[in-house]
């Protein structure tokens, strides 16, 4: 165990003015440091380090409740490791944001506020994260795009030996399409090439303690990828945005263009995009989102068979978010949430608990402390983020109170609070504000920054907003408090579970509902969308003893009616995809008792339907759909299906309206049966036109 009193490193005058106010910045990670018992670290105390950070990456994975993204390499990392919901980029651009996770420092202090500028200019003698474990005795080494370019990247202070990348293959936009399904094998592409060359190098580096950084381009547009990545979505049917507009009463600052987007040839040089257009460059992302995912699966595998996962510490990271249509805009440079909250991965060789997802307000420049406290190596106290450790050591715990995001030195300023986000445009916001509360407004379409019930609460935020990021650091006596009341557990049992739906579920409609909490997001109304707050917070607990109640029969009921209805709401926000894939995924955690054909939804139905059942046992499926005549119109063969519920979108079976001579049957009566060798069961539908 380290001594509660943190080691300092050494380092030269800064040349920045700013850092003449070191002293006042407290060393914000090095307070953290002996709070907690510390994770057992390998013979030497310290763990190797593979930092992956993906470019224009956002938490459209499957990990964070879409199913439908094919992300298996990194759900599996996610599994053994933390993933923080709640992670914020400092500025969301590449350079800035990669500047600012390189050098634990915020934009504010290293001047970087363009993918031009450089950290080194205005701070010479700034120790960047490889820098500080190459100090401390580590091979450090980059594969791929870490920082913006390899003149940014390839910093002698920094590697061991010079970065390995690949310059980029598609500099005139205007001669190419948005995105394309390639004929290739993943090698032929740069980020299978550098997936390649992190195998070679862990072969060589492998007797070593060592800091690998690999940076991955896509889903960086264009969205080139080998067609097997495409063909993976081929039945996916993807959400359009919730809005395509800028919300309601936001500042014209917020409205932006299209710099660099409108480059390519396929993409219109004004106006919106088509929802047909828009669906397709989303299926884009997701399979350049899939190339990656792969990639970063065949250096993980790689790191499994030289037995190095158990004595290596592995990051995953997106630089910031993605727009795909939300508000019209599409790229990043925004201070909207889906602009600047990234996916974060952290994985801790013994870490107690593995698969956990945190809503712990986390920043990217929070990487550097908690990498150095992992590897329990000394934590430089001019940084400016903090360590996440004690979150993975203990997830449910009181943690900062605010995440702060900006563009330019004063461009715009966005304070990220549980239920807020908060941004002034311009000095003191002359050039406008902005206020969204994510209980009652998920997806932004409505500033009510000007309203006048909100005066005081905008004043709060302002002044926390001014008050800057120290003013939102945990206070350490709050460490050793009892653990926090989490606000999805209704019945206050210490874990997040199904009695919790249950709860809310009989509180539908209540006018004074039973339990107070079950009005999750404050909004007057017991609803639906109550249930799916607390359904996407599935599983979350501030006992570390605690284990989900079993689900039995009476609850698969009840969910397949909360499914239901939460089809005919879901907008595509993340607290409503997430909520719905929980639910999904509960259906698989026990077995029917017998087997049952169940009403097809939505009944009557144009042009689709989905026929869910349920198997007590293993067996081969077959639906039949049969006209009034007794004629069967189309066979569905399902194969053999292990038993299980078979209920939702993702698992009931789809039929698409179509006879078996691929036209679509009129309207009307029909019947579907469900074959099973020993049972077979019929059921009634209505087609309407």
């Amino acid at each position: 165990m380290k001594n509660d009193k943190q080691q300092k490193t050494p380092f030269q005058s800064y040349t920045r003015r700013g850092f003449l106010s070191t002293s006042l910045k407290v060393g914000a990670a090095a307070f953290t440091t002996g709070l907690l018992p510390k994770l057992k670290a390998n013979a030497n105390c310290q763990y190797n380090v593979l930092f992956f950070i993906v470019d224009d990456l956002r938490p459209l994975l499957g990990c964070y409740g879409h199913s439908e993204m094919h992300t298996p390499n990194i759900d599996r990392l996610a599994q053994r490791g933390t993933l923080f919901n709640r992670a914020y980029c400092q500025n969301p651009l590449c350079h800035p944001s990669r500047t600012s996770i390189l050098t634990g420092l915020r934009p504010n202090t290293t001047g970087v506020f363009s993918n031009s500028a450089g950290f080194r200019e205005n701070l010479p003698n700034a120790v960047t994260l490889p820098q500080h474990f190459k100090i401390s005795g580590y091979h450090t080494q980059s594969i791929g795009k870490v920082a913006q370019n390899l003149e940014r990247q390839d910093d002698a202070y920094s590697w061991s030996v010079p970065s390995w990348t690949q310059p980029s293959s598609y500099d005139n936009r205007s001669s190419v399409s948005s995105w394309q399904a390639l004929d290739v094998e993943d090698d032929e592409l740069r980020d299978g090439r550098t997936a390649k060359r992190a195998i070679e190098v862990l072969e060589e580096i492998q007797n070593n303690r060592f800091f690998l950084a690999v940076g991955f381009r896509k889903p960086h547009l264009p969205f080139y990828a080998p067609r097997k990545y495409y063909e993976l979505y081929n039945d996916v049917s993807f959400n359009l945005p919730s809005s395509s507009d800028l919300p309601n009463y936001a500042p014209s600052i917020t409205d932006g263009n299209f710099k660099g987007f409108r480059d390519f040839q396929d993409i219109p040089d004004e106006g919106t995009l088509s929802e047909a257009k828009t669906l397709e460059l989303i299926r884009a992302y997701a399979a350049s989102t899939s190339f990656t995912d792969a990639q970063v699966g065949h250096v993980l595998n790689h790191l499994d068979l030289l037995r190095l996962t158990e004595n290596t510490v592995i990051v995953l990271v997106g630089d910031h978010g993605f727009h795909l249509g939300e508000h019209g805009k599409w790229l990043k440079n925004t201070l909207f949430e889906v602009s600047v909250r990234s996916p974060l991965i952290v994985s801790v060789p013994g870490q107690p608990h593995q698969g956990v997802k945190t809503d712990a307000l986390a920043e990217l420049v929070d990487i550097y402390p908690t990498l150095c406290e992992a590897c329990q190596i000394s934590i430089p106290s001019q940084l400016e983020g903090i360590s996440m450790m004690p979150i993975i050591e203990e997830p449910a715990r009181m943690w900062k109170t605010a995440a702060f995001s900006q563009k330019g030195r004063s461009t715009g300023n966005s304070i990220r609070t549980e239920q807020y986000r908060y941004t002034e445009w311009g000095n003191s916001g002359r050039n406008g504000i902005e206020l969204y509360n994510y209980h009652a407004d998920p997806n932004e379409t409505t500033n009510i920054a000007n309203l006048p019930e909100n005066k005081e609460l905008v004043a709060q935020l302002s002044e926390r907003l001014h008050a800057g990021w120290q003013a939102a650091l945990p206070d350490v006596s709050e460490q050793v408090s009892a653990p926090q009341t989490l606000p999805w557990d209704i019945n206050n049992d210490g874990i997040v579970d199904v009695q919790d739906l249950i709860l809310v579920s009989n509180s539908f409609g209540m006018e004074t509902p039973e339990h107070p909490k079950a009005d999750v997001n404050k909004d007057g109304n017991v609803d639906i969308i109550d249930l799916l707050y607390i359904a996407s917070h599935l599983g979350e607990s501030c006992i570390a003893s605690a284990s989900p109640a079993s689900v039995s029969q009476e609850h698969v009921d009840s969910i397949s009616e909360w499914l239901t209805e939460a089809y005919q709401v879901d907008d595509g926000s993340d607290v409503f995809r997430r909520g719905i894939a929980n639910l999904e995924a509960l259906f698989n955690t026990g077995t029917p008792k017998k087997t049952t054909l169940l009403p097809n939804f939505p009944n009557p139905f144009n042009p689709e339907t989905w026929i869910p059942y349920d198997l007590a046992r293993d067996t081969d499926v077959n639906i039949e759909i049969y006209n009034l005549k007794g004629e069967i119109i189309r066979k569905l063969n399902m194969g053999f299906q292990t038993a299980g519920t078979y209920r939702s979108k993702t698992k009931a079976v789809h039929w698409d309206g179509f006879n078996s001579a691929g036209e679509p049957v009129a309207s009307g009566v029909y019947f579907y049966s469900l074959n099973t060798g020993k049972v077979k069961a019929i059921r009634r539908m209505t087609i309407l036109k």
